[in-house]
């Protein structure tokens, strides 16, 4: 295959210190960092289960203080700061900028008071007296009793939560770049304010934070969305320690576009299951109809005669999956169209595969593989 006409570097950060890690930590009993380290290692373990690209740099919090904290000088010498006691927020009267992401004349279109009740619902504290403005966020949080702190400019303390993003990302992204993505519920605050964060911290600069943003939808589970305070989540650990093929599971995650609010329940699991064993059932008619001397060895395209060319409804598959993709990654529009394919071939007569069509059940298995990230 050519090579590809970009290289990508992928950036994720994990928050492995804030209230909720804590608050979990105590309730048990647990050292707050090995509670941190167990539950990231789980995370990268469930990804590669899934096949899920790691990305090329992961930043804990804690490793990424260093970052942080010349982050909060740039806006401290820039006067956008401001103290609550010993606590530091961001006033974000200093950037002009504020709300081109979330606020009036955006898709979102939200007032100060809609704004205020999401911050109140999502960790911040619009209401907490001596605040300049209700939306002004913490970026340092003074040590409390019995809390982990580290010494800084700002007193011993720990970083706020959307100003640990922003200067990670800046970091290991430079000023500007491409795609930021995240949940539905991450537009207000978390990313409105990492963008107005490095606004400040990086003036004059005239170019966006991230060019373009990629909101996924939200899933909920027995009616109510999954989250880590309600505790109803399905773990792919769990699944996996019960025997689910992580090929399914991955395949249940795609059956929804990637902006669409969705449920999880065991019949979705269950399609997902039918579906990739029925994929599996296409491509071993293929194989299984194929006079011996043509098999394809381990499913390789080069155990072909050189310059077969593959069946014609692979090859349309192939472009049919890349189409779908391309249009704002429509992974259920391009599981569509192998199921297509696979439901013709197993409702089709009995035939002998001929050489070429080997060469496209190996093109079918590189298209799910390649694209879709299923191994089939």
């Amino acid at each position: 295959m050519p090579p590809s006409r970009y290289s990508v570097i992928y950036v994720q950060n994990v928050t492995d210190v804030d209230d909720p890690l804590l608050e979990r930590a105590d309730r048990d009993g647990e050292d707050w960092r090995e509670l941190a380290r167990r539950e990231t290692q789980r995370y990268r373990e469930d990804m590669e289960a899934l096949r899920v690209l790691p990305p090329t740099h992961l930043i804990g919090a804690v490793e990424a203080l260093p970052v942080i904290e010349r982050f909060n000088a740039r806006m401290a010498d820039r006067g956008a700061l401001y103290n609550v006691d010993e606590d530091v927020y961001f006033a974000k009267s200093a950037d002009p900028g504020f709300g081109s992401l979330s606020g009036p004349g955006t898709a979102c279109g939200y007032g100060p008071a809609e704004m205020a009740e999401l911050a109140a619902q999502r960790g911040g504290d619009p209401d907490r007296p001596g605040k300049k403005d209700p939306l002004d966020v913490l970026v340092w949080r003074a040590e409390r009793p019995g809390e982990p702190a580290w010494n800084s400019r700002f007193g011993r303390g720990r970083p706020g939560w959307h100003v640990e993003c922003a200067a990670i990302a800046t970091e290991y992204l430079g000023s500007s770049f491409d795609i930021q993505a995240g949940g539905c519920d991450l537009v207000f605050p978390h990313h409105e304010m990492s963008a107005s964060h490095t606004r400040v911290a990086l003036a004059p600069a005239d170019h966006p934070f991230a060019r373009v943003y990629v909101h996924a939808g939200m899933v909920s589970y027995h009616g109510e969305k999954m989250s880590k305070s309600l505790g109803n989540l399905v773990f792919v650990s769990r699944l996996l320690a019960d025997g689910v093929d992580p090929m399914a599971i991955r395949m249940a995650l795609l059956a929804h576009h990637y902006r669409s609010d969705w449920e999880w329940t065991d019949a979705v699991l269950g399609d997902a299951q039918a579906r990739l064993a029925r994929w599996r059932a296409a491509l071993a008619r293929a194989e299984a109809a194929a006079p011996e001397s043509a098999a394809p060895e381990s499913g390789a395209l080069e155990a072909v005669t050189p310059g077969t060319p593959p069946a014609a409804a692979a090859e349309m598959v192939l472009s049919g999956v890349r189409a779908r993709m391309r249009d704002d990654l429509d992974a259920p529009g391009a599981l569509a169209v192998v199921d297509h394919w696979a439901d013709t071939l197993i409702a089709g007569p009995p035939t002998r595969i001929t050489p070429g069509d080997l060469v496209g059940a190996c093109l079918i298995r590189a298209t799910a593989d390649a694209l879709l990230g299923i191994s089939l």
